[in-house]
């Protein structure tokens, strides 16, 4: 990988930093309650549709972000030992919750991605 690349993704990465900052001052700033990280994905998503942000400004940054996802639901996972107690009185349901919603997001993400994949090969078959 070049220096040049490596230090566009950091930038990127920054932007999506700053974003989710500036939108979590305006959730607390207006009381929302929706989380500024939410509101942040909504805001690049705006742009990116509109193409006042081109996807070549995030693209590394947000492949990179996604490769490593998991890593960012570490800290929830470890957080779930602090409620031993609904566990112990709600397990099964929290874990089939878990798991409905699980396959739901991935049965919605595989749609979606196939979807995308086949409106790129028909904008290469044009």
């Amino acid at each position: 990988m070049r220096i040049k690349t490596i230090i566009k993704g950091i930038l990127q990465i920054a932007f999506f930093i700053f974003v989710s900052l500036i939108m979590n001052e305006i959730t607390q700033l207006f009381h929302l309650k929706i989380p500024g990280s939410i509101l942040g994905i909504i805001l690049i998503f705006i742009l990116l549709k509109t193409k006042i942000l081109p996807l070549k400004w995030v693209d590394i940054g947000a492949n990179w972000m996604l490769a490593e996802l998991l890593l960012f639901f570490i800290p929830s996972a470890v957080g779930i030992i602090q409620y031993k107690t609904l566990l112990f009185q709600n397990g099964l349901q929290v874990i089939t919750l878990v798991i409905l919603s699980t396959g739901l997001v991935m049965a919605c993400a595989g749609r979606v991605a196939v979807a995308i994949a086949k409106r790129r090969e028909r904008k290469r078959a044009l």
